[in-house]
């Protein structure tokens, strides 16, 4: 499949899990990826793989990224960290972390590759959200604000872009059988004093109607086709993955 032959795509966290799996599935369809990451050779190590570039980004550094000016026809805004605490404890310098890496670092990089894709009349914006964006889980507070806020950002994206031939979308995902996920087990393990078994079955899986985990391929798949000239129509939508979860 080469659908994609000639289109150049940036991916942020593309270093492993979900952000590689969408690089690799990007590549695959012809793309030119250049693979974004805080791990230089976690970063270079895909990039060579696929024959992309690796790109040594600090997102937390939102002042470097202001007069930002990117050429990509394809933006994958996929960095992002988990902290599992309940709100009376949760330290707010972590909060505001949060809402950099994962809502101020976005608007930057989307406003910094608009205007190419204005230009060439084509664009592909894909979030990568979580259902946690649609819906909250107690001791998330900075997560899921972050993932909303993401889904309104992603949305006015979509209704800007259109007149320009640039399409906005988010990817909501459930649990990913990513590094993020399995820290995520002993946090949630030890904040509800039960055992890492009981937090797959009772806490990660207890609302999806699929038992088991989303693969980071199946997330990648998604992306490629939301890239291709084949959703062209879809914008400003928000796209679960989720076992069933949201069905509830």
């Amino acid at each position: 499949m080469n659908d994609l032959d000639g289109r150049s795509a940036l991916v942020t966290g593309g270093a492993g899990g979900i952000g590689a799996a969408c690089a690799r599935e990007l590549a695959r369809r012809g793309a030119k990826v250049t693979v974004a990451d805080i791990d230089d050779a976690g970063a270079q190590n895909v990039a060579d793989e696929i024959g992309g570039s690796a790109w040594t980004l600090d997102l937390v550094d939102v002042g470097a990224l202001e007069d930002l000016e990117l050429h990509t026809d394809i933006l994958v805004n996929n960095a992002g960290v988990q902290t599992v605490s309940e709100i009376a404890a949760f330290p707010p310098d972590r909060f505001r972390l949060m809402m950099t890496l994962m809502v101020e670092a976005p608007f930057l990089l989307i406003r910094a590759a608009l205007p190419h894709m204005y230009r060439n009349e084509f664009g592909r914006v894909i979030n990568i959200s979580s259902i946690h964006g649609l819906r909250a889980s107690p001791f998330k507070a900075a997560y899921v604000t972050a993932k909303h806020a993401l889904e309104g950002l992603s949305k006015v994206t979509a209704l800007e872009g259109g007149p320009h031939g640039v399409t906005s979308n988010c990817v909501n995902p459930g649990y990913v059988r990513t590094p993020l996920v399995t820290k995520q087990i002993a946090d949630q393990a030890r904040t509800h004093n039960i055992g890492e078994d009981e937090v797959v079955t009772e806490i990660l899986l207890k609302e999806s109607a699929v038992k088991r985990l989303v693969e980071p391929e199946e997330v990648g798949s998604l992306v490629g086709w939301l890239a291709s000239p084949h959703a062209g129509m879809v914008t400003g939508a928000s796209y679960t993955m989720d076992g069933g979860w949201s069905a509830r």
